[in-house]
């Protein structure tokens, strides 16, 4: 190929800047459009799912984060055939202008007390746009600068892209605390936090104003000069072998890559506020603080990959992830919230109750109702944020919670309407709420008492793990498909592991939390598949470090 098709290999250019430039910060911005829903999980429950219980409410408003990652290889079926055949640039303009706009709508969308079960079904909708749009830009932004690299660069180029997660979910954190902070609390979960959804309506502006000053990709460029283009890039990636190399790579690679993204930062975020009760602007705060340190380790781990492959950084990352993550989680509690260590430990909470009537307290429709007082008791403790254990009683034995010297008896909800159930919820509430607190048990966790650099030290192994397991993915997932079906090829793959393996994380070890009483039950997700992609990965995938990516 001619100079002016593959870019020599050596210094940074300014044409290679402003490729690397112009593709990141387009993707920073719609990340923060994406991440916006997740950061604000806690508030949009109560505004567009309070028709239902607060446990589920809590379950439905992350399946409604998840729904966006549901969809998102859909929309790397249609986007990445789509840049296949008519180019990486043009494609990933329309991505950031449905990404856009449907983050803009959820700023103005009425919430369930104004229109009742609309306001849920709208936001799903939106959800779903903006899943489509993300199936169809990473693959295209990570597409178009790795065919812009030079040989023996793309993990370092690449890697820039790998960063724009971490800074488009970094930004939206600033502007939220922003927000919080310049209106106050009680008026930012009211209507304040609209604000960073109407906001983006000009971060969409600059992202268009910037990608329109892009030229296509070289390499696709000469190969559709040299009409060797597909017409059908999606049917070509499902046959023979290829297809056999993309459910390789979804398994081996991309699954186990989601769940240690997902784990150390959404969910060490979620786990802070809702399991630890840390405030939120200090859970903010600390996430913050470890992205903010972390995130240079994208483009160290980017670069040792054109060093030393791609492949043994990315499996590293999966088993040290899954070795460490029950230490470091139990170590954020210890530092971030100490008194519950402290009171589970010398006053552990016990639901003593008939087996038979303990439910799984999980209800993504929020028709049924949990009645029995093992579910109410369990309930109660688990909106508590108290980790408890559940001890089997005699048959038809009322449920009651043992917690140090205290015995709690629950009660039966059924049939029970009015003013009797409300007598009984709270007397039960009070009664529960003078044992927990005798036992040491906090509402909140007392700011004064966080050992912030330790948990910001044990944060930013997290993210570390993090940035071992994506910072050289995307050169890696380029490097293992032909040009001519390389946007669709990679995409999948890729949104399937971080849309479905990733993208539900937070609701499924939720679900397991809730119906264990154990707050670090829901690690046993993560940890077992990212132990499935590095048993798959190591025996069935290779190496591409060195690979010519020009066929």
């Amino acid at each position: 190929m001619s100079s002016t098709t593959v870019p020599p290999s050596g210094a940074l250019t300014k044409g290679h800047k402003k490729v690397i430039f112009a593709s990141s910060l387009g993707t920073v911005f719609e990340w923060y459009d994406f991440y916006l829903y997740g950061s604000l999980a806690v508030i949009i429950a109560r505004q567009f799912f309070s028709g239902v219980n607060e446990t589920t409410g809590m379950i439905f408003a992350l399946l409604a984060f998840a729904a966006g990652f549901f969809v998102r290889p859909f929309g790397a079926a249609f986007f990445g055939s789509l840049g296949d055949r008519i180019g990486r640039k043009y494609t990933f303009l329309i991505t950031i202008l449905i990404m856009g706009i449907s983050t803009f709508l959820v700023g103005v969308l009425p919430n369930y007390a104004t229109i009742g079960f609309a306001a849920p079904v709208i936001l799903i909708v939106l959800r779903l746009a903006q899943g489509l749009a993300m199936g169809g830009e990473y693959g295209g932004a990570a597409t178009y600068v790795a065919e812009h690299a030079p040989p023996g660069k793309r993990g370092l180029y690449t890697s820039f892209i790998q960063t724009t997660a971490t800074l488009g979910l970094f930004l939206s954190l600033a502007v939220i605390l922003g927000c919080r902070y310049a209106l106050g609390v009680e008026a930012f979960e009211d209507w304040g936090w609209r604000i960073p959804f109407l906001g983006s309506i000009v971060l969409l502006g600059i992202s268009v104003w910037i990608r329109l000053q892009l030229s296509e990709s070289p390499l696709f460029k000469q190969m559709k000069a040299e009409g060797k283009g597909s017409k059908k890039p999606f049917r070509e990636s499902l046959q023979g072998g290829n297809l056999k190399l993309m459910v390789l790579v979804l398994i081996g690679a991309t699954a186990g890559q989601a769940v240690v993204w997902y784990a150390g930062q959404f969910y060490a975020l979620f786990f802070l506020q809702s399991m630890l009760k840390v405030d939120l602007a200090w859970s903010y705060l600390l996430i913050a603080a470890a992205l903010l340190l972390g995130t240079p380790f994208f483009l160290f781990f980017g670069w040792l990959s054109d060093k030393i492959g791609r492949k043994k950084i990315i499996m590293t990352g999966c088993l040290i992830a899954a070795l460490t993550y029950f230490p470091i989680f139990k170590g954020i509690t210890h530092y971030a919230n100490p008194a519950i260590g402290e009171a589970t430990e010398s006053s552990p909470a016990v639901v003593l109750a008939d087996p038979s009537t303990c439910s799984f307290q999980f209800d993504p429709v929020g028709i049924r109702k949990f009645t029995s007082s093992c579910d109410v008791a369990t309930a109660a403790l688990a909106r508590a944020g108290v980790p408890y254990s559940v001890e089997a009683a005699p048959a038809g034995s009322l449920a009651q919670i043992r917690v140090g010297q205290s015995s709690v008896p629950s009660y039966e909800a059924d049939g029970l309407t009015g003013e009797p159930l409300t007598a009984a919820r709270g007397k039960f509430g009070a009664e529960l709420k003078t044992a927990l607190t005798s036992a040491g048990y906090p509402e909140k966790a007392d700011t004064s008492r966080i050992n912030i650099p330790m948990t910001v030290l044990l944060l930013w192994i997290l993210v570390i793990y993090v940035t071992m397991v994506y910072g050289p993915i995307a050169a890696y997932l380029v490097e293992l498909f032909p040009t001519k079906i390389r946007y669709t090829s990679m995409s999948l793959p890729y949104h399937i592991g971080n849309g479905w393996f990733g993208g539900f994380l937070p609701a499924i070890s939720f679900a397991l939390v809730a119906g264990t009483g154990n707050i670090y039950y829901g690690l046993w997700y993560p940890i077992g598949i990212a132990v499935m992609t590095l048993v798959v990965g190591t025996l069935f995938l290779r190496e591409t470090r060195n690979v010519d990516i020009t066929q």
